[in-house]
């Protein structure tokens, strides 16, 4: 397989972007969290950044699988401490995005989670996280939209509570629903009639599937749950039917390389299914997933595309464009983003070619 040039990552940064899976709760900067902890005398080693950064963060030797993984959230959980705490950081994630030129970002959080841990209701979370979604998202000039998510490890009646709440504000910031959570444990099943309601009530749907779990829990997706977009969904070629119920029915896929490696999904970058799932004619979106976990941003995502798995920059694009077309805004705003960015991303590639 021939591989594209390589490009230093001031390229990668210039160009504009859209991201559908990135979590709030796996957002957070590494700084603001040594601040926090100091502040708040937290039970978590934060006298050297080195010894915080191995409870939040995948550092290089430690084991890559989904339960190391998800256990740095136990970590994280403890910095929602209060409503001013949970203000900052959701700032700090879209200013994050906007300084990698994120364009048009859809932020996912957990409201149980987090209500949990600052002693906030349901309703008071989701409030303060639209209020300083929005406020940011003018500041730095992008267009940003939130997705209510729940666990599956969660009781139905939280389930429920999340998703009331969520459609009461569907015009006010929140624009879909996602299951997240121990897919290889947990099973959606008991979530079902649920999501027909979220849907009814107008919100969109997404749901991680086909990440921990095998290929028949996208199938479950699109055909019981009818989601338009797949949270990762990259263990999906494992099933040729499934691939093909996906690309007939136009399923969106949010695809986390780097987080893919670090949950333990696939032993090496290089073997990640992206540019098969491509090659397969499936709809694919690059994102971050947890960017504070994983230390990375989008722009890190566009080059191990690129230099490692051998994806042109025209490859890039289409995946930028597709995200665009699948973000869950009217139609009318997203053929605006897709022409919008379109036009963009081709002004950065003239700039990069000195034309």
């Amino acid at each position: 397989m021939s591989r594209p040039p390589k490009h230093p990552p001031e390229f990668y940064r210039a160009l504009p972007k859209v991201e559908l899976h990135r979590h709030l709760e796996g957002s957070l900067r590494l700084e603001t969290m040594l601040e926090v902890a100091r502040m708040h005398d937290l039970d978590v080693p934060f006298r050297q950044p080195g010894d915080l950064r191995r409870l939040v963060q995948v550092t290089p030797g430690e084991a890559h699988n989904y339960r190391n993984f998800l256990s740095k959230f136990t970590t994280l959980r403890k910095f929602f401490l209060s409503s001013e705490i949970l203000h900052r950081v959701t700032s700090e994630a879209i200013l994050d995005a906007a300084a990698d030129n994120v364009r048009y970002l859809e932020l996912r959080f957990t409201p149980v989670a987090l209500g949990n841990q600052c002693m906030l209701s349901l309703a008071e979370v989701i409030d303060l996280v639209i209020a300083a979604a929005g406020e940011t998202a003018r500041q730095a000039g992008l267009q940003v939209r939130l997705i209510a998510s729940f666990n599956r490890h969660e009781s139905l009646q939280q389930a429920e509570e999340v998703v009331a709440l969520a459609a009461d504000r569907a015009g006010d910031g929140i624009v879909g629903l996602d299951i997240a959570g121990d897919e290889a444990n947990f099973p959606a099943d008991p979530f079902a009639d649920l999501l027909k309601e979220a849907r009814r009530s107008g919100l969109r749907l997404t749901v991680h599937a086909g990440e921990w779990g095998g290929p028949e829990n996208v199938r479950q997706a699109i055909s019981l749950f009818q989601v338009e977009r797949v949270g990762h969904g990259v263990r999906i070629l494992e099933d040729p039917d499934t691939t093909a119920l996906a690309r007939e029915a136009g399923t969106v896929f949010e695809v986390c390389p780097t987080s893919n490696i670090h949950s333990g999904i696939f032993r090496a970058l290089e073997k990640h299914p992206l540019r098969r799932m491509m090659d397969a004619g499936l709809a694919t979106t690059l994102n971050t997933d947890d960017p504070g976990i994983s230390a990375i941003q989008l722009s890190d995502e566009f080059s191990l595309a690129t230099e490692k798995l051998g994806i042109e920059v025209a490859g890039l694009r289409k995946m930028v464009l597709t995200a665009a077309s699948a973000a869950f805004i009217d139609g009318a705003e997203r053929s605006a983003l897709a022409e919008s960015i379109g036009r963009a991303f081709d002004r950065a590639m003239e700039v990069q070619n000195g034309l």
